[in-house]
């Protein structure tokens, strides 16, 4: 289960990383993506293209120490219910962290950020007994 959340995050990663530039695309056109942008005002970013790049920086903020600790447990065996809980807790609030963070939900993208550091803390403490 260890290698198929790492796998599952990863995707997720690379979810996070591909919504902020169609969504600019679709705003600035194929052209502009194409393009080398170096006349890109980082003023001019349309907010829900700020929203999600946010919300892809923190997820990148997150993703190696969830990665870290999932590969501790990988190597030295540990796999309980504390990694394999603490694992689907991490990838359901990442999940659900992206859309609430687009749409600027106030007060629950704190919410599921900490969720989501709680299913690392539950991770790390099944690496540190393990």
């Amino acid at each position: 289960m260890t290698v198929t959340l790492l796998i599952l995050a990863s995707v997720l990663g690379f979810v996070h990383i591909f919504a902020a530039i169609l969504v600019e695309t679709r705003i600035r056109g194929s052209a502009w993506n194409a393009g080398p942008r170096d006349h890109t005002d980082p003023e001019d970013v349309p907010v829900i293209v700020g929203r999600l790049r946010r919300a892809q920086a923190n997820f990148l903020e997150t993703f190696p120490f969830f990665a870290t600790l999932m590969l501790i447990c990988l190597v030295s065996g540990t796999e309980d219910w504390r990694v394999t809980t603490g694992g689907w807790i991490y990838l359901a609030a990442r999940a659900a962290y992206l859309p609430i963070y687009a749409k600027g939900t106030p007060g629950i993208r704190s919410l599921i950020w900490l969720v989501s550091i709680l299913g690392i803390a539950l991770i790390g403490w099944a690496a540190t007994a393990g």
